[in-house]
């Protein structure tokens, strides 16, 4: 098969055979208030996550919980909140092309959603050409088969692993739904759009289930969040045009600072562990692991680590044997950054290498907790992969650039994704000189540049405000 003939592979339908094929119709009106999710591109391939839902936007004019956490009446729907959109039985598909027309397009089959996995699906899209914008089309037919309009966007492929390509993405964390700050979604997602990224990274604690109201206590009320969070004009504006890589930290696995086999805080029954660990491989395009690497092109190669599954115990004293990223990704994290040719190599991590951090935390790498595999780790990292390795964490709510002063291991953080949600070191630890190259209490992103320029490959961060105003830059050069 040549390329031009691109191989588009869906993942296991559910239920074949339980709905009408769709038949043509001319109702104007989407049935994806939830939006599109394209994720987990390479050179080769992405993943599309669509869900069908009952209405073409979110609720607007129901009851409003957004304020002081209080219990959740067991009887009330959360169709009945601001912000939700319920699923809606009916089959979804995806058009892909290279042409903008999709007079080039190749249809997927349809694909029954239903309430197992909040009537959503994820298409895995292979044999794709490097370095190509391909437009979509995603269609929906409610349970009748008649047809609905669809969403339309597009996205572009990473460059072959040899092929000299310019490279910019964008990166976020913390994106509390109380904390917004503006009605139809956050500043920066707008402002992040204005970069022309080829793609951009969610840090994790995307949404929060235990510190916006309403606290979660049931698979229905995590899938609430993630409905309120991704039905946002502006998000889904955003994510048509903008691939993703997702990563989950604590509240959007579980709760805070939360480890496998960790107590069930009180008023949390019967939502559990596992229930999280589900939710969030239901809401976002991934594929079989949630720690992974991605390689685009010559200049850049990145790696997500999964900071909750495989730790340890934050209460367990801390010493050689105790891990937060488990045996098994760790050797696969130093083996595969071994084995990288890239010009530059950026881990990131959900949570804080270097820091510094609050002295009360227990939960990172910079933290006393897990001070002897952050040691390590670093010390490995200085040894093995000198200046061309950076971190980028997320969690923080404040933006940084930490250089550790003993190995000299540098580590960005992006803040969180508003104002009013950054917050934590006016007093403990504040601003460090020690440290810190820059230190700003302050919401936004970051933007990240790779290239080569005259046989020099350069790299270039920069931390934004949520309206995409650099505060901060640094780059570094080194002979490509």
């Amino acid at each position: 098969m040549h390329r031009r003939d691109f191989l588009i592979k869906a993942s296991a339908a559910g239920a074949s055979g339980l709905l009408a094929v769709p038949r043509a119709s001319a109702d104007p009106a989407s049935r994806q208030a939830t939006g599109v999710k394209v994720g987990e591109v390479t050179d080769s391939s992405a993943t599309i996550w669509m869900r069908s839902t009952e209405a073409n936007a979110r609720r607007a004019d129901g009851i409003e919980r957004n304020g002081q956490r209080k219990p959740y009446p067991v009887n009330l729907p959360t169709r009945e909140l601001v912000g939700s959109a319920p699923g809606a039985r009916g089959r979804v598909r995806v058009t892909i092309g290279a042409r903008e027309d999709l007079k080039d397009g190749k249809s997927l089959d349809w694909v029954d959603v239903v309430p197992d996995r909040d009537f959503s699906h994820q298409f895995n899209i292979g044999d794709l050409a490097p370095d190509r914008i391909y437009h979509y089309r995603a269609e929906t037919s409610d349970a009748a088969g008649k047809l609905q309009a669809p969403l339309e966007g597009h996205f572009r492929t990473a460059p072959r692993a040899g092929d000299v390509t310019p490279i910019n993405f964008t990166m976020t964390t913390c994106q509390k739904n109380s904390e917004l700050d503006h009605p139809e979604g956050f500043h920066i997602y707008e402002s992040m759009l204005r970069k022309n990224p080829r793609f951009f990274i969610s840090a994790g604690d995307v949404v929060y289930y235990d510190a916006d109201d309403p606290v979660v206590t049931s698979v229905e009320l995590a899938r609430f969040h993630w409905q309120r969070m991704f039905s946002h004009p502006r998000h889904i504006k955003a994510l048509l045009a903008m691939p993703g890589y997702w990563q989950k930290d604590d509240h959007d696995t579980w709760g805070n600072d939360s480890y496998p086999g960790m107590p069930v805080p009180r008023g949390w029954e019967p939502w559990s562990w596992q229930d999280g660990i589900r939710t969030f491989r239901e809401q976002v395009p991934m594929g079989g692991k949630t720690y992974r690497t991605a390689r685009w092109g010559k200049t850049l190669q990145l790696w997500f680590t999964e900071g909750r599954d495989f730790r340890d115990k934050n209460t367990m004293p801390d010493g050689p044997n105790k891990t937060l990223w488990g045996a098994a990704q760790k050797k696969w994290l130093e083996d595969s950054l071994l084995a990288s040719d890239a010009d530059w190599k950026i881990l990131v991590n959900p949570t804080p290498i270097v820091g510094p951090d609050r002295g009360a935390k227990r939960d990172n790498h910079s933290n006393s907790a897990f001070a002897t595999e952050g040691r390590e780790f670093r010390q490995w990292a200085q040894k093995n992969l000198g200046d061309s390795f950076f971190v980028m964490n997320g969690d923080r709510h404040w933006q940084y650039h930490s250089i550790h002063p003993e190995t000299r291991t540098q580590e960005f953080s992006v803040g969180a994704a508003s104002d009013s949600h950054a917050k934590g070191t006016s007093t403990s630890p504040g601003e460090d000189p020690e440290y810190h190259r820059f230190h700003k209490i302050a919401g936004g992103f970051a933007h990240i540049e790779t290239g080569r320029t005259k046989g020099q490959a350069h790299i270039r961060f920069k931390i934004c405000d949520v309206f995409g105003k650099p505060v901060y830059e640094y780059t570094r050069e080194k002979k490509a």
